[in-house]
């Protein structure tokens, strides 16, 4: 069962690399679970290696939490580092009620021995009720008289965490899987020093589609948040998918806002098997939220992300209407607003913004010969040149008269000069009768 007082939950991340994807998730499903039930979430910085510790992956966690729009109560902000006297006085506590005492022990230094705090282990059986997971029991006398301090002044994980909980008055504990272990030390802790016992709920892993754990040393910054906001992943469609990751709300609905989710988020329906990071899943996610825009946004997001690509000041960009047919082509392909200058630094593009230098043997298609290429390009420029101002059909019924391939494929190469590019009435619309005039008239002198 759950606590009846006001849900206060934790989220306590450390600061020693970036903000891992998997941690975000964990947040999340704090986060709903904690406004669905009017309560609070406090913020925790577990600073106590201080060697890894760093206060740039401190602001790191900060700065993409603001970025995903979901924020815990940073007025409640604690630094374990700053917390040494706290801990003191617990151990202190302990130590005097003869329920954890000094233990002299051999260090990896040959003759040398270290003072560390074990505690006193009562041996015993702990059972707890998970929220996911079900009921769960642990015979504790496997553990022995487990370290709690490394002196008077380093206290370890385990009676770090359970003194703050309990000092944050925190009701419930939404963690990762990978701390089950943890939990019967720490409630055994939680009752040496009289603190209420949590509620525990233990999520699935999140996972590599090769099912094994998504780790920076293998997967490389694709475990960062930070790596997701610099692609150009909507904020919105990160949240949407991480809320997807291990946990269904039991309908087809894809798309879900932060308000929607808050509503209907189920702790319990959230699955104990790992949960395998899809990024299809979230590619097609974040180009829903992006078609999903109002035009204006669109165009507005598009040209901000052009502006950074190499063609970024080029004269064309100052043609509203050429910015527009531009922004409609990019959008048909990407999936992410960060594709904008991927695509364009790597040339994707560059025959919209320069001449392309034309093959002469590409421009014919199949097993047309030169002359039949430069005969039907030459009827291709009879439409350019006519009064007609309807030239897509007039390029179509020439199409289909003298066969598509042998019309299309000539016209579309000496307009793009590759093999693969937008269909020419595309090209021709974007860069215009009177430059594509001129590309046909340089293809068929290519042909000459």
């Amino acid at each position: 069962m759950e606590n009846d007082k006001k849900v206060i939950v934790r989220f306590p991340p450390s600061p020693t690399g970036l903000f891992h994807i998997g941690n975000a998730r964990t947040f999340l499903f704090n986060y709903l679970f904690a406004k669905q039930r009017d309560g609070q979430i406090v913020f925790r910085l577990e600073d106590t290696d201080k060697e890894r510790s760093k206060e740039e992956y401190a602001k790191d966690i900060i700065e993409n939490l603001k970025w995903l729009g979901i924020e815990p109560d940073f007025s409640t902000t604690v630094k374990q580092s700053e917390r040494a006297g706290i801990y003191r006085k617990y151990l202190e506590n302990l130590i005097k009620e003869d329920k954890a005492y000094v233990s002299k022990e051999e260090t990896q230094e040959e003759g040398k021995r270290a003072e560390v705090i074990r505690f006193r282990n009562p041996n015993k059986k702990i059972s707890f009720h998970d929220l996911i997971r079900g009921d769960i029991e642990f015979d504790t006398t496997e553990l022995k008289d487990f370290v709690i301090a490394k002196s008077i002044e380093e206290p370890v994980y385990h009676l770090a965490v359970v003194i703050d909980d309990f000092e944050m008055g925190v009701t419930h504990i939404l963690r990762g899987d990978d701390g089950i272990s943890n939990t019967p030390r720490q409630i055994l802790i939680q009752e040496a020093i009289g603190a209420p016992r949590p509620v525990y709920a233990h999520l699935p892993m999140m996972l590599a589609p090769d099912k094994t754990k998504l780790s920076k040393r293998k997967h490389g910054e694709q475990v960062s948040v930070s790596y997701y906001r610099q692609k150009g992943y909507m904020p919105e469609a990160v949240i949407n998918f991480l809320a997807l990751v291990g946990w269904n709300p039991g309908t087809d609905q894809e798309i879900w806002s932060i308000d929607e989710l808050i509503k209907v988020f189920d702790i319990s329906k959230v699955q104990k098997k790992g949960a395998i990071f899809n990024i299809e899943k979230l590619d097609w996610l974040n180009r829903e939220y992006i078609l999903g825009l109002p035009d204006e946004n669109k165009t507005n997001t598009f040209n901000l992300e052009f502006s950074k690509t190499k063609w970024g000041s080029d004269t064309k960009t100052k043609d509203e209407i050429f910015m527009q047919k531009l922004s409609k082509l990019f959008l048909d392909k990407i999936h992410r607003w960060g594709e904008i200058k991927e695509l364009a630094d790597r040339g994707e593009y560059d025959y919209l913004f320069e001449e392309p230098d034309l093959d002469s043997e590409k421009i014919m298609w199949k097993k047309q010969n030169k002359e039949d290429a430069k005969k039907n390009l030459l009827k291709v420029l009879e439409i350019f040149e006519s009064e007609n101002p309807d030239y897509k059909s007039s390029l179509m019924n020439l199409a289909e008269k003298e066969g598509k391939g042998e019309i299309l494929w000539p016209t579309r190469y000496a307009l793009s000069g590759r093999e693969k590019s937008p269909d020419p009435f595309t090209l021709i619309d974007i860069l215009g009768v009177n430059e594509s005039r001129v590309r046909i008239e340089k293809a068929i002198e290519r042909l000459s």
